[in-house]
């Protein structure tokens, strides 16, 4: 995996403006913070944000992959807002269980997502190496 930074560009804070990798691709489906039993335990930003971060690695180690296999995450966040708001603690959540890795992310408010409750929904790609 190679992290790509263009010459003379801000180095990005929490994420990677590019990555090249070889190998086979995992894709993950937008997971929501709720539980293996579809229970929503947190009504909070960073606590659905999290348990949703957990269900990303739980689905990866199924593919015998890990967070430092991520590639890209696509967040889809109810109100803009209170991500901004979460950053510190966020952070530290995603550091907890992602680790120090940081794939190409984007953020994207929406209206609405399919669960209701759900504050946020995030959608994973890793590559494993060959």
């Amino acid at each position: 995996m190679e992290f790509l930074q263009p010459p003379g560009w801000a180095r990005p804070k929490g994420y990677s403006n590019g990555i090249s990798a070889r190998g086979r691709t995992v894709f993950v489906a937008g997971m929501v913070g709720w539980t293996a039993e579809e229970r929503f335990e947190a009504g909070d930003f960073v606590g659905q944000a999290a348990q949703a971060l957990r269900n990303i690695v739980a689905v990866l180690a199924e593919a015998g992959a890990g967070p430092e296999h991520l590639v890209r995450l696509t967040w889809f966040v109810t109100d803009k807002r209170e991500y901004l708001a979460s950053g510190k603690e966020l952070g530290a959540a995603y550091r907890e269980i992602v680790g120090r890795h940081f794939p190409v992310m984007s953020v994207v408010e929406v209206k609405g997502l399919i669960e209701d409750g759900a504050k946020l929904e995030i959608e994973a790609t890793a590559v494993v190496p060959d």
